[in-house]
């Protein structure tokens, strides 16, 4: 099976990853290839704060967690797999399911919305 034939279930895990925060967060999209999370409007930053999504691309499933962009240091205990993963500061991306790297990408966005709630 080509990789891209895989990418609606590895979203479908991505999307599961972020949906439990949706009760503390605001969904902004929501769709077949595309789920997305805002926090609350910022004082700090004068405006709504980018939580994270999950996006269906051309070559992979991007994952991207703002808490890891503006606390580095959440980062500091990843696996050198789920580094492999990283695409920039904030994005990580995958082509399939790797369920120990969802279970600790799960963690790290657990980790990142009590941080990231803490903050706001």
């Amino acid at each position: 099976m080509p990789a891209s034939e895989s990418f609606p279930i590895v979203f479908a895990k991505l999307r599961a990853i972020l949906k439990p925060h949706a009760k503390t967060l605001t969904v902004t999209v929501d769709t077949a290839d595309a789920y997305s999370l805002d926090g609350p409007f910022s004082e700090k930053w004068k405006r709504t704060l980018f939580f994270g999504s999950a996006q269906i691309k051309k070559n992979y499933v991007s994952f991207y967690l703002m808490p890891v962009y503006m606390f580095p240091q959440l980062l500091k205990n990843i696996s050198p797999e789920l580094k492999k993963r990283m695409q920039g500061k904030s994005c990580f991306n995958f082509k399939k399911v790797e369920p120990e790297l969802l279970k600790e990408l799960a963690a790290l966005t657990k980790s990142g919305a009590a941080r990231f709630k803490k903050e706001n």
